[in-house]
């Protein structure tokens, strides 16, 4: 229990998350858990950074090629 609720603290879980990971006196599980959130964690800002990117470009392509004369 209250491992989910260092990881809902901003900051403290990416650091805790690592800790587990990484810490060779931590139980496998909770190992193998921090490693997929961190995997999970990884996949979703790379998702947010194409999204916005893509999503960018279509508003900007989309005001170049109006014109309001």
């Amino acid at each position: 229990m209250i491992t989910i609720l260092l990881s809902a603290i901003p900051i403290v879980n990416i650091v805790m998350l690592f800790v587990w990971a990484f810490g060779s006196s931590t139980n496998p599980s909770k190992a193998n858990w921090a490693k997929a959130t961190l995997i999970w964690m990884v996949i979703g800002i790379a998702l947010a950074i194409i999204f916005v990117v893509v999503i960018g470009t279509a508003i900007f392509s989309g005001m170049e090629s109006s014109s309001f004369e």
